[in-house]
Parts: C-alpha cells; sequence; structure tokens
C-alpha cells in the first residue's frame, strides 16, 4: 500500500511517495536513536544510562512523533530553516506537555521533571531541551530523512517487508507493556541502570 500526500506547502518540501514499510523502518531508526539519545542526555545530566522504561531499545514515541511530522510538514526547504525550527519547536514543546501530563493522569506519577531546569515550561518542558531537540530534528529531516527514506524504498523487499512489519508490531507492544507495567506501578518501569557519576544538573 502507497500512502500519496497531495497537500502542498509554500515553506516546505512535500513529503514523497513511500510504502507503509517504509515509514515503518524509519520509524524504528527514529526510536532507536532516540533511545540513544535519551540516555545520552541522561548520562551527562544525572549520571546513569538506563532501559527508558521500555524491554527493547526503542522509543516508539520519537519515531512516531518524526514520520508524523515529514507527514504533516515536510522537510525543510533551504532558506526557510527558522520557520520550520519553530514548527519542531511547537511540535515538540506541546508533545513533551502532553505526554507527560497524560501519564501523570494515567499512571500517578511524574514521568520527568525539568523544574530544576532555566526556562523550562511546566514540569514536563523547558526553552533549552525543546531548542535542542529541535535543532537535531531539524537538521536530521533537511540531511537525512530523504536520503534514508530513498535507501529503505530502494532496497525493500517482500523479506525486509516483512521485517519491517514485525518490528513495528514489537516496539508497539513493547510500549503497550511498558505503560501498563508504568500504570500497575505507579512508577517509571525500570529494568536495569549504570550509573557514572553524581548528577551535573
Amino acid at each position: 500500500m502507497e500512502i500519496i500526500w497531495k497537500k502542498k506547502y509554500e515553506l516546505t518540501s512535500q513529503p514523497k511517495l513511500y510504502t507503509i514499510p517504509d515509514f515503518f523502518a524509519m520509524t524504528a531508526l527514529v526510536s532507536l536513536l532516540g533511545f540513544i539519545v535519551e540516555d545520552g542526555w541522561m548520562m551527562i545530566r544525572s549520571g546513569f544510562i538506563d532501559n527508558r522504561n521500555m524491554t527493547l531499545p526503542f522509543l516508539l514515541g520519537y519515531g512516531l512523533a518524526v514520520v508524523t511530522m515529514y507527514l504533516v510538514i515536510g522537510t525543510p526547504k533551504k532558506g526557510h530553516f527558522l520557520l520550520y525550527f519553530g514548527l519542531v519547536f511547537f511540535f515538540v514543546s506541546f508533545g513533551e506537555i502532553a505526554l507527560g501530563t497524560t501519564v501523570e493522569k494515567v499512571c500517578g506519577f511524574y514521568y520527568w521533571d525539568y523544574t530544576n531546569l532555566p526556562f523550562h515550561l511546566t514540569r514536563y518542558t523547558s526553552v533549552l531541551t525543546s531548542l535542542g531537540f529541535s535543532a537535531i530534528i531539524t537538521s536530521f529531516m533537511y540531511f537525512c530523512y530523504e536520503p534514508l527514506m530513498e535507501f529503505f524504498h530502494e532496497r525493500m523487499t517482500p523479506r525486509t517487508r516483512r521485517v519491517c512489519i514485525t518490528l513495528f508490531v514489537v516496539m508497539l507492544l513493547d510500549m503497550m507493556y511498558s505503560f501498563h507495567m508504568m500504570r500497575q506501578l505507579g512508577d517509571i518501569n525500570r529494568a536495569w541502570k549504570i550509573t557514572f557519576h553524581a548528577p551535573i544538573i
């Protein structure tokens, strides 16, 4: 099944034609990168890394967010980075607040807490973190997204298609299990933790 996105944008590049498994492959890659980035940030800020609430090293929320962003606003056009960056900043900030608040209401605990950071906007986002994530995402969307999607699309075979679909289903089940465990525990689902140094911030 192919997705055709017909809406055109003057300031961003129009999303191109790809298959569902292509998007699943990108979702898996970004989910893995999200896991790595989060643990990297936690090691710098708090001195440890852990499983980030999941069983597998994939944070599906990142993958779904980036693919959804692509379908909604495409990729940045040359000369319009600031506008795209602003859209991503809004998307990241709103997404963090929505996710954090939802987990707080449903599971009964603070999923994360940025109140000790300067310029925090509610407990779940801050200007500094949103700026950092927005810079990473904008750069990724401009330099990497389309080349990677072309790579996935050109090399997609019946076997890799089944692998991508299976991996997406497994990631989805892992996320559902994680949120179930967090609701049962009333706390984060920490399976392992490795401490390196005392918190910096």
